[in-house]
């Protein structure tokens, strides 16, 4: 057993054999910033002050070679090898919410697009998953692997746990969603996860960057703040390679003309000539780019496939000022993104 100290809080907690910091921290109570808890996405990366780690198995792309010589690892993934002194942001919003295994039924599913699918899931009458907006939930599938996916629906909307599911052709799990699945199959889960969620200290305007089916987070959390009746600016870039991948368009289009804070700017990729599109057009985090060459006094939520979130992380601190610490990052990886440039 070792223990870590964090920095700069100096709280400490231990850690067992073999077992990952970010495992442990959670274990006891310390929620530290994490995502995939794959060594894929980089959100729980942070700088090893003292002491040695295994650094497991990670993508490279995630810990490149610079930042590990910098002493930097994986939470995720690093295991220390001794007592250790880490250097790590505590996240207090999701301290006290409990993680729960839990079954569920599929009580509706609705076709958002010809890859997209709203799975509607019914809890046991006697529970409700309490939850941060943004927060995530992994199905534990037969075979002991997991799949992940954001909830979509507002916390105050927990009658029903909404999910978006893309369609990923040869994915395991996303085949049986768009295959076989029906209403009333049940699943297991377990969840709430993540720390993708609003941070309510702040009155900083917000800047919203999805891909794809990264806008459930952000509907839950937009969802979430107009419930509150909050008044900071915030602006949703959404993006997709044709108009029909913005699924809930006309959704976001509702927002921006019944709340003054709020603008949105739908950015397309790959338009055909049949889709008639008039927009933005371009990758989505070029057209934030565009319209924000100061994002020093934003905060940024980015959330989608990994190469755009990487992208706009790396753009959006190097060329428009934005601080490290007001990026918050949710980066949908996929089975094949995980298997793909792992390192040891």
């Amino acid at each position: 057993m070792h223990t870590v100290t964090l920095q700069p809080s100096g709280h400490q907690f231990t850690v067992e054999d073999g077992e990952s910091i970010l495992t442990a921290a959670l274990r006891q109570g310390f929620v530290l910033p994490y995502s995939c808890r794959n060594g894929a996405c980089g959100t729980c990366k942070g700088a090893v002050l003292e002491g040695k780690v295994d650094y497991g198995e990670y993508q490279l792309k995630a810990l490149p070679a610079a930042d590990k010589a910098a002493g930097k690892a994986l939470f995720c993934q690093a295991k220390p090898l001794g007592d250790v002194t880490i250097e790590a942001r505590t996240v207090g919003a999701a301290k006290d919410i409990p993680v729960k295994t839990l079954p569920c039924r599929v009580q509706k599913m609705e076709r958002l697009s010809d890859d997209a699918m709203a799975l509607y899931l019914k809890l046991p009458a006697n529970e409700r998953l309490q939850f941060l907006p943004g927060q995530y939930l992994e199905f534990l599938l037969r075979d002991g692997s997991r799949r992940s996916f954001s909830m979509a629906n507002a916390p105050h909307e927990d009658a029903l746990l909404e999910l978006h599911v893309r369609h990923v052709p040869g994915g395991q799990f996303t085949d049986h969603v768009f295959g076989k699945m029906k209403e009333r199959d049940i699943l297991r889960f377990e969840g709430p996860l993540g720390t993708f969620f609003l941070r309510e200290d702040s009155d900083k305007p917000i800047v919203f960057v999805a891909s794809g089916t990264g806008f459930a987070p952000i509907k839950s959390i937009l969802a979430t703040a107009f419930a509150k009746g909050s008044t900071r600016s915030m602006v949703l870039y959404w993006g997709g390679r044709r108009p029909k991948d913005l699924y809930m368009n006309a959704l976001a289009q509702s927002w921006a003309e019944a709340h003054e804070n709020f603008r949105y700017v739908p950015v397309i990729s790959d338009a055909l000539p049949e889709d008639e599109w008039h927009g933005r057009t371009g990758f989505v985090h070029r057209a934030v780019m565009e319209d924000f060459s100061d994002l020093s006094g934003h905060q940024v939520y980015a959330c989608g496939v990994p190469v755009m979130v990487d992208s706009a992380h790396r753009d959006f601190v190097e060329h428009c000022g934005l601080p490290e610490e007001e990026f918050f990052a949710d980066s949908f990886t996929t089975q094949a993104d995980l298997h793909a440039g792992t390192a040891r």
